[in-house]
C-alpha cells in the first residue's frame, strides 16, 4: 500500500511531555528487571491498567521501552492529547506492541484520503470510536466505506468524525440486518435509505434490542402510522422505557395526541407543558371554560 501522509512532527511541547513521563526514571543497562518497572511506570503514568495490558498483550512484556514512546507519538502527531492516548491503549493494549508504519499511519491514511477527513477531524474520529485502530483497512474499512458511499453517504452526506464509527461495523453481520429489518416493516428500500442518510445512528441500534420492541409498541400499543416512523426516524434513538411509553400512556389517559416528534423531542418540562396546554384548549372547546 502506497501512502501519501503528510504527517505534522510532534510540537516541541508535545515532545517535552511526553520525555517528562519517563525523564525521572534511572536507565539501567542490562536491568531487565528495571526497564521492565521504567515501562509500567510509563503506562502507569498514561492511566493504563497494567494487569490488564499485559494479560491482554503477552508481547508487551518484551517490548522495549522505545515501543511505547513510538506509538505514544504516534497518536500525538494526530492531535490527541494525553488523557485521550492513555484511555486508547487502555481500551486496546494491542496497540502497545504496533509498529507506527504499518499498522497505524495507514489507518490514518485512508481517514485522510479515502474517507477525506479533514485533518483536524482525525482525533475526533478517533476519539469518538477508538476501534477504527485496530481494523484493517483493506478488510474491514474500505468494504464498508464502499457500502455507505453507495448508500448515500456523499455529498453533503458523506461521512464525518460523528458517523466515522460506522465503519468499523460488518455490512453483511450488523449493517445490512438493520436496513432487512426497516424494509421489514413495509417501508420502501429507497425510503429506508433516505431515513440513514438523515439520521446515521440508525446503523447503531440493535434490531433486538432497540428496533423490535420499540416497532412493536409503535404499532400495536400506539396504533401508529409508518408514514410518521418516515418523518421522525429519530424515534427509534429515545428510551422505550423512560420516555416513549411514559409519555405515550400519559397522552392516552388525558385523551390527547400529539406527533411524535411533538412527544418526544421536549424535556419532561416542555412536554408536560404542552400536554396542560391541549388540555385546556380540549376543555374551551367542549364549553367547560
Amino acid at each position: 500500500m502506497i501512502l501519501h501522509l503528510q504527517i505534522p512532527f510532534p510540537s516541541r511541547h508535545t515532545r517535552n511531555t511526553l520525555k517528562n513521563h519517563v525523564s525521572p526514571l534511572p536507565t539501567v543497562t542490562g536491568d531487565s528487571g528495571l526497564k521492565f518497572r521504567q515501562k509500567l511506570l510509563f503506562l502507569q503514568s498514561l492511566k493504563v491498567n497494567t494487569t490488564k495490558a499485559l494479560q491482554l498483550n503477552p508481547n508487551l512484556r518484551a517490548a522495549p521501552l522505545s515501543t511505547l514512546h513510538s506509538i505514544t507519538q504516534c497518536l500525538s502527531s494526530m492531535g490527541l492529547g494525553l488523557s485521550a492516548i492513555g484511555r486508547i491503549l487502555d481500551m486496546y493494549p494491542q496497540l502497545l506492541t504496533a509498529d507506527p508504519y504499518s499498522d497505524i499511519y495507514p489507518i490514518f491514511d485512508f481517514l485522510l484520503h479515502t474517507v477525506q477527513l479533514p485533518f483536524p477531524e482525525i482525533q475526533k474520529s478517533i476519539t469518538r470510536c477508538p476501534r477504527i485502530l485496530v481494523s484493517d483497512p483493506e478488510t474491514q474499512l474500505k468494504p464498508t466505506f464502499d457500502f455507505l458511499t453507495e448508500l448515500g453517504f456523499v455529498g453533503t452526506n458523506k461521512l464525518t468524525s460523528q458517523t466515522t464509527l460506522l465503519l468499523v461495523s460488518s455490512v453483511e453481520s450488523t449493517l445490512m440486518p438493520k436496513i432487512d429489518y426497516l424494509v421489514g416493516l413495509g417501508i420502501e428500500y429507497e425510503e429506508v435509505r433516505n431515513m440513514v442518510l438523515r439520521s446515521p445512528g440508525l446503523l447503531t441500534f440493535s434490531v433486538e434490542n432497540n428496533y423490535k420492541p420499540k416497532a412493536e409498541y409503535f404499532l400495536n400499543e400506539m396504533n401508529g402510522d409508518l408514514e410518521e416512523i418516515k418523518r421522525f426516524p429519530q424515534y427509534f434513538s429515545f428510551s422505550l422505557d423512560r420516555k416513549i411509553k411514559p409519555r405515550h400512556r400519559l397522552l392516552m389517559e388525558h385523551g390527547v395526541f400529539m406527533s411524535l416528534s411533538a412527544m418526544l423531542k421536549v424535556s419532561d418540562g416542555e412536554f408536560n407543558v404542552r400536554l396542560l396546554e391541549k388540555r385546556l384548549r380540549m376543555a374551551q372547546q367542549e364549553g367547560r371554560l
